[in-house]
C-alpha cells in the first residue's frame, strides 16, 4: 500500500494563521458593538465650560461628542460616530480623534478627516456654554 502524502508544516501553520485574521476583520465591521447612544438628539450638558481650554479639545465618550477651542475661544462640537462605519470614537490623542474599528482619524478643532478609511467629515453639532456649562446637541 503506497504512502499518502503528508502536509508541510508549513502549509498547516499558513491554515492555521488564516482563522483568527478573517475573524478579527469580520469582528471589528460589526459597527462598534458597544451599545453606546449615537449622536444626541436633543441637548445635552457635556461639563465645565473651563475643562476645554484654548486650542484643545475633550472628548466626552458617553455622549459620543467632542468638543474644542479655538485660540479665539470659539467652541466647536462634533459628533464621534466615524463617518466610514458608524463605530463610535473613543481616543483623543491632542487635538486628533482616532476610531477603534479602522483607523480612521479627524481633526477635532475642523471635524475634517486627516487618515482615511473616511471620506466624509464629522457631524458638526451646535453648541453653547451657559452658566459655566458646555451644553451641545440640536438646539443647544
Amino acid at each position: 500500500m503506497p504512502a499518502l502524502p503528508v502536509p508541510s508544516r508549513r502549509t498547516v501553520l499558513r491554515g492555521a494563521a488564516l482563522a483568527p485574521v478573517a475573524g478579527l476583520g469580520l469582528a471589528a465591521c460589526s459597527g462598534g458593538g458597544s451599545g453606546a447612544a449615537a449622536t444626541p438628539t436633543a441637548p445635552v450638558e457635556l461639563g465645565a465650560e473651563g475643562e476645554v481650554p484654548k486650542g484643545s479639545a475633550k472628548l466626552y465618550r458617553d455622549q459620543n461628542v467632542v468638543v474644542s477651542r479655538a485660540a479665539n475661544g470659539t467652541l466647536k462640537a462634533y459628533s464621534t460616530i466615524c463617518t466610514h462605519a458608524q463605530c463610535p470614537i473613543n481616543k483623543l490623542e491632542g487635538t486628533t480623534l482616532i476610531c477603534p474599528c479602522h483607523g480612521s482619524q479627524f481633526d477635532a478643532m475642523t471635524g475634517k478627516v486627516v487618515q482615511s478609511p473616511a471620506t466624509e467629515p464629522l457631524q458638526e453639532l451646535k453648541v453653547t456654554a451657559a452658566n459655566g456649562k458646555i451644553v451641545a446637541g440640536p438646539a443647544a
